[in-house]
């Protein structure tokens, strides 16, 4: 038998749901990119100058946000536009045995931060992406990133949870929705990812 279709709450049609969500996804990302502009351009400029230095940059994240940090990272190591360079990225969640290893023997906290001391060098560039900043396998890797003399990034939402102290620097999505905060960290994956291009001299093309 059929369940009974579970009645509307109220009369906003599905078109119109359609467009309220686009509407506030649009609306979030204006007002994140809005405020942190300068700051996006700042870190565009440094991480070029790191990456031509020889540098390499390091993402983290869990569930979607795991999703992001691999995007990022895999824009870098096959770019989508032919003639724009080639930057060394690694995705520390790709290596599933190294941490199922870590996380059977030792702790899950401990996957990124194990990973991190083995292949992060003063210099290099770490990223964490959350939506809550909360993540304890993130705040330690971002602790030893910063012993360890490499740039600290962090990509958060709500109120930015411990990453605002962790981070040299942080951007913080000001949503309490999971939805709007990935939107539009996978805006900034693009946004990010292009500029650090023009800033590294590429033709600003797209």
């Amino acid at each position: 038998m059929i369940a009974p279709a579970v009645a509307e709450k109220s009369n906003e049609s599905f078109r119109d749901k359609v467009l309220r969500k686009c509407g506030e996804s649009v609306e979030m990302k204006e007002k994140f990119f809005s405020k942190y502009a300068e700051q996006i351009e700042a870190l565009s400029r440094e991480m070029a100058s790191r990456f031509a230095r020889g540098n390499k940059l390091l993402t983290m994240g869990n569930g979607g946000s795991l999703c992001d940090a691999m995007h990022f990272a895999v824009e870098f190591t096959h770019p989508i536009i032919e003639k724009r360079a080639a930057f060394p990225a690694i995705s520390l969640m790709t290596d599933i045995a190294t941490m199922t290893a870590i996380g059977n023997d030792a702790d899950y906290s401990r996957i990124f931060v194990d990973q991190l001391r083995l292949l992060g060098n003063p210099g290099d560039m770490a990223l964490a992406v959350s939506t809550s900043g909360k993540s304890p396998n993130l705040i330690y890797a971002l602790e030893e990133a910063r012993r360890r003399e490499m740039l600290t990034i962090a990509w958060s939402g709500k109120d930015g949870g411990r990453f605002p102290d962790l981070a040299d620097y942080c951007f913080v999505v000001p949503s309490f929705s999971i939805h709007r905060i990935q939107e539009v960290h996978a805006t900034l994956v693009h946004v990010l990812w292009d500029l650090i291009h023009i800033a590294a001299g590429a033709e600003d093309v797209i």
